[in-house]
């Protein structure tokens, strides 16, 4: 077995029958204490009871299936280390979320922190996954998964501001009078309210104890009764997620970039794009002050889509959430004939990767238009990515714009640079995210919306020091 270095996003399959997850960071004086921990969550993303959060004060689950093995010193490095035994896990439990909590500061203190997965039997390393942090006090560092009867791993490193408290509340634990100082933290400290049988997998509910704080916005009392009470409730959860990471009524323009190659053809035609794009709508609703989204499609050229407006939502995902293949083989038809008003011709956009000319054109636009907040860019794409050089030097001459780029991978394998732009050196600020799903359908909103804003504000903080915004 050859171990495998992970990006952030990156995942692989597990096919040890137990697996050690271990926590390592280097020893000096003055760091945080750093805790490993574990959370068990059923297909609704929360945990069934208080049993099902493994820390160093409740170090064996009931079931024998997940211990925290606690911390080890050895030539300058520190350990701490959560066992799992997979084929003893209930089935209800499909994910087993691997955490740390940082007491006495915060993860941006810890040096060399790194994650790396074992075969508990052999001891021998599966994959490693170097973290990086900076105010955040808890963290996700990974995640074992079910999907279709075989386990996974995937590299998660999404960092809370509101340390374990917040991030144990974020997966259905509620923690009375949670002290501030997470070692005293205790198993009689840690509850869970019952959570409704009915309660959808998409929209797991937000904790009571939250405070969420939504924004009205403009057109939203024009939708469908179902899409607004979706969109009501996705707006509370990203008013969550932006809490969680210190970035609570913050706003910012939003661009959404859509994938429109050939590959992509089945997740359009089984409403899988769509679904993201009504998704991706009550983040630009929480965030942006007039609710509005400016919005690109891109192949083998990129193409402007008109504004996405929030009262306009059923429309706009009908005129304009389409491929460019489905149109390619209509060849007796002239350009633009049959088309309503604002459609591009998908003719025109064809069926290849070119990422770079969307990245162009959004950057272009950024500039010809500037306002008074940041812009957050939430592009989508399902791989084979290939104009890596092309990409990077359109990426590294953002780097000084009032942009962030959050790449979100739609299941699909290669996508070259942007799988390595959270390392690659030489940049003011890092301006780039990227995290890849296997199916995004099945990933809860809140989870959804924690991954798409977990950099974001740690970016506003670097550029403003900069004097970028």
């Amino acid at each position: 077995m050859t171990a495998r270095a992970l990006s952030k996003g990156a995942n692989l399959r597990v096919d040890s029958p137990a697996v050690r997850v271990e926590l390592a960071w280097s020893e000096s004086p003055g760091i945080p204490d750093v805790d490993a921990s574990a959370l068990l969550l059923t297909g609704v993303g929360r945990v069934r009871d208080d049993g099902d959060f493994v820390f160093y004060n409740q170090p064996q689950h009931a079931s024998n299936a997940v211990t925290h093995l606690g911390k080890q010193s050895a030539g300058g490095v520190l350990t701490d280390t959560v066992e799992v035994d997979l084929h003893s896990l209930d089935p209800a439990v499909e994910r087993v979320v691997l955490c740390a909590s940082a007491d006495g500061g915060t993860f941006g203190q810890v040096p060399g922190l790194t994650l790396r997965l074992l075969d508990a039997g052999t001891q021998t390393e599966i994959a490693r996954f170097h973290m990086e942090a900076e105010t955040e006090t808890a963290f996700i560092g990974g995640e074992l998964y079910r999907r279709s009867g075989q386990w996974k791993f995937r590299a998660v490193g999404q960092g809370y501001a509101s340390g374990l408290a917040g991030l144990a509340t974020d997966f259905g634990i509620t923690i009375d009078d949670a002290p501030s100082d997470t070692s005293a933290f205790s198993p009689e400290s840690v509850s869970v309210p019952p959570v409704p049988a009915t309660a959808p997998a998409s929209v797991p509910p937000v904790p009571a104890t939250a405070p969420v704080g939504p924004r009205l916005s403009k057109g939203e009392e024009q939708l469908p009764v179902d899409m607004r009470k979706r969109l009501s409730l996705r707006k509370e959860q990203v008013a969550v997620s932006l809490r969680k990471h210190g970035a609570a009524g913050v706003t910012a323009r939003v661009i959404l970039v859509l994938d429109a190659s050939g590959s992509m053809s089945f997740l359009y035609s089984k409403g899988v794009v769509a679904d993201v794009v009504e998704r991706m709508a009550a983040v630009a609703a929480q965030l942006d002050d007039d609710g509005d989204m400016q919005a690109w499609t891109f192949a083998s050229n990129a193409a402007r889509l008109p504004d996405l407006r929030l009262g306009d939502l059923p429309e706009w995902l009908r005129l304009h959430v389409r491929v460019g293949q489905m149109s390619l083989f209509r060849r007796s038809k002239k350009p633009g004939k049959g088309l309503k008003d604002g459609q591009v011709d998908m003719r025109t956009v064809g069926i290849q990767n070119e990422e770079q000319k969307a990245i162009a054109q959004v950057r272009t636009y950024v500039r010809g238009n500037p306002v008074a907040v940041p812009t957050l860019v939430l592009f989508f794409s399902d791989g084979g990515v290939h104009r890596d050089a092309l990409i990077e030097q359109e990426l590294r001459d953002a780097v000084e714009e009032p942009i962030f780029w959050q790449f979100v991978g739609l299941g699909r394998s290669n996508y070259g640079v942007l799988e390595r732009f959270d390392t690659l050196p030489g940049r003011r600020v890092d301006n780039v995210g990227f995290f890849a799903v296997d199916d995004i359908s099945t990933v809860a909103d809140q989870e959804l919306y924690d991954r798409l804003l977990s950099e974001f504000p740690t970016w506003m903080a670097a550029a403003g020091q900069a004097g970028i915004l």
